[in-house]
């Protein structure tokens, strides 16, 4: 029986920054594991340090305690990680076909070869006809559309994404929830995606980490019931609704003292 290997390991992480009024704990001893071509949402209230566990994932931070983990190959040529944030981040200056193709330009691809690698992506999302167009020539949906291509095409090891879709309307957040789904059915990378859309979380997700707390951590762990493919439909499965309100149970105290509202639970046996 093969042993289960792991993409990302993280033990006891934590990060502590030095501030005016002196030291800020944002994360405290945060232990997970990622496997391999695994799908893992993280959810929580502003400030429980989402992004902060995203930036050491992505090494852009360096962790104050604790042991971060990868399982990887440094000489296979791969990207160690890719990047989707709430913005595009996609460079102005380049057509969007030199975008898709920058990972791979990074990776020593040439020309030739990563133009057509991109072009082929972007027929996979829809915008083959835009591949000389600049990002400011593109919808919002458009241009993140872009950015995702660029990740998957880079062939990360990790993809981590911090609320790619945070930016765009509802309808177009239900039509690139599906996109990315499809996307990642065909490609089965290991995502790390963060998110406070508990419905999106359980949609995307073959696990939901639940973080709350300051400095945060990690309070509870779901696997997601539902089998893939998943679509819209999937929303109004009992299971998932049930796994909804139980994540929401998890952080509504943290999303309350935030808002300097008085908790529920605490009100009602008062």
């Amino acid at each position: 029986m093969s042993q289960t290997t792991y993409a990302v390991t993280c033990h006891n992480l934590s990060k502590r920054y030095d501030a005016r009024e002196g030291i800020v704990a944002a994360l405290g001893e945060v232990s997970f594991r990622v496997r391999h071509g695994e799908f893992v949402c993280l959810v929580g209230p502003s400030g429980c340090g989402k992004t902060t566990l995203l930036k050491l994932l992505a090494g852009l931070l360096q962790p104050s305690s604790g042991v971060l983990q990868f399982d990887d190959n440094p000489e296979d040529g791969r990207l160690p990680n890719a990047l989707v944030f709430q913005e595009h981040g996609l460079f102005p200056w380049m057509k969007i076909l030199d975008n898709v193709a920058f990972g791979l330009e990074m990776q020593g691809v040439n020309r030739p070869k990563r133009h057509t690698l991109a072009r082929d992506f972007l027929g996979q999302v829809g915008l083959a006809a835009f591949a000389n167009h600049y990002p400011h020539q593109l919808s919002v949906g458009m241009r993140q559309r872009a950015a995702i291509a660029r990740a998957f095409l880079s062939d990360p090891r990790l993809l981590l994404m911090d609320e790619p879709f945070s930016a765009l309307d509802a309808q177009s957040k239900l039509v690139m929830q599906e996109e990315l789904l499809r996307i990642w059915k065909d490609h089965q990378k290991t995502v790390v995606y963060v998110t406070h859309d508990i419905e999106e979380a359980v949609l995307l997700g073959d696990r939901v980490l639940v973080m709350s707390g300051r400095p945060g951590r990690i309070q509870a762990e779901f696997v997601v019931p539902t089998t893939r493919p998943r679509d819209m439909r999937n929303r109004n499965h009992p299971d998932v609704q049930e796994l909804s309100w139980r994540i929401w149970k998890n952080i509504e105290a943290d999303v309350r003292h935030n808002l300097a509202l008085p908790d529920t639970e605490a009100t009602a046996s008062a």
